[in-house]
């Protein structure tokens, strides 16, 4: 498959404990909240969740929901869910994926949900860092290419939660081992390693490549963009894959492929990323600024450059340089003196 799903706008420079896309949801909160435990079935692992106190109106909380949006991709929205009562969150996000479901009414413009409709979520049982997800028979109900998007949203909705790294997928208590319609291979879990909207042209040999996760723009109307995460494979031979994602992010998405970037064609990195606790450091060329005569770089470049490289493991935080100097700023004037980590939301907007 080669389409992806969008996600929505990005307004600001991606900063520690922030959503990048659109306007973030707020909601009042009057006291501070408890901590409970949960568990989805027996023997499912515990977390954490505030909950409001008896008599209080519960809080929404921010879920990035994988999403499928007009041009068939598949893509992160966050939105703004209640607590679920029971505090099973990690079932919850699976209930808000079902179409005709609970999300129906809150879903962008464009938008739509990836389960077969009456699709139940019988339970998740999360243990050693795999979730368990039990699906009715009714999640049988669905086309022949609708089977590698539904693995995907699922995958990568669940993984959203840090005790989660790897899904099985199970209808009615049986574990699956292939996907039940197009027979995809689930036998031994799926991570977010398998990729998501897969960008596969020039591909010869599958075996003595690589995947790596690029984001890359979509627009829905002339002032709205929004990101959107495309899996691309890269050769084995590449000795510094921090520096592959850099080259995959200049060399842009594929002309069919409806999204774009706002990376300068002639960006070039001057040496190989410097990597430390976390932290890596780019040096760029004067190619990265977003205008020739100010050191300004782009919230959309710095943005995808951000979501890109914390896709790898062990990168936290970026840090730009250009020519082997710190002086940037973003397009709000603030100049970029420490790392850029990733936000905690994706493409927080609504359409």
């Amino acid at each position: 498959m080669r389409k992806w799903v969008v996600c929505t706008i990005v307004c600001t420079a991606v900063l520690a404990g922030c959503g990048i896309g659109g306007s973030k949801t707020s909601t009042e909160q009057i006291d501070p909240p408890k901590e409970v435990t949960y568990k989805d079935q027996e023997g499912a692992s515990t977390k954490t969740e505030p909950t409001a106190k008896q008599g209080e109106k519960k809080q929404a909380v921010n879920r990035e929901l994988y999403l499928v949006d007009k041009n068939g991709y598949v893509v992160p929205q966050t939105l703004a869910i209640p607590t679920p009562q029971d505090n099973a969150v990690i079932k919850q996000a699976l209930q808000y994926l079902v179409k005709e479901g609970p999300v129906t009414g809150m879903l962008p413009n464009g938008f739509k949900a990836v389960l077969p409709a009456d699709t139940e979520i019988n339970g998740v049982d999360v243990k050693d860092g795999v979730a368990i997800a039990d699906f009715s028979e009714e999640f049988k109900n669905y086309k022949k290419d609708e089977e590698r998007r539904i693995v995907e949203a699922v995958t990568w909705t669940l993984t959203q939660f840090k005790e989660v790294k790897q899904v099985k997928f199970r209808i009615n208590g049986k574990d699956l081992t292939v996907m039940p319609v197009n027979k995809t291979p689930i036998g031994n879990g799926v991570s977010r390693e398998d990729g998501i909207n897969f960008d596969d042209e020039q591909v010869a040999d599958v075996t003595n490549t690589k995947p790596v996760t690029l984001y890359f723009l979509a627009q829905t109307n002339k002032q709205t963009y929004y990101y959107v995460p495309v899996t691309r494979r890269i050769a084995n031979s590449e000795k510094n894959e921090l520096t592959a994602v850099v080259k995959e992010l200049v060399k842009g998405p594929s002309p069919e492929s409806m999204l774009s970037s706002d990376l300068n064609p002639d960006v070039k990195l001057l040496g190989e990323p410097k990597y430390e606790g976390g932290k890596v450091t780019l040096n760029f060329n004067e190619n990265i600024y977003g205008s020739p005569d100010k050191n300004i770089i782009s919230t959309y470049v710095l943005n995808s450059l951000v979501l890109s490289l914390t896709e790898q493991k062990g990168i936290d935080s970026v840090s730009i340089e250009v020519n082997g100097k710190s002086d940037i700023a973003n397009e709000q004037g603030q100049k970029l003196t420490k790392p850029v980590t990733r936000p905690q939301n994706v493409n927080t907007g609504s359409f």
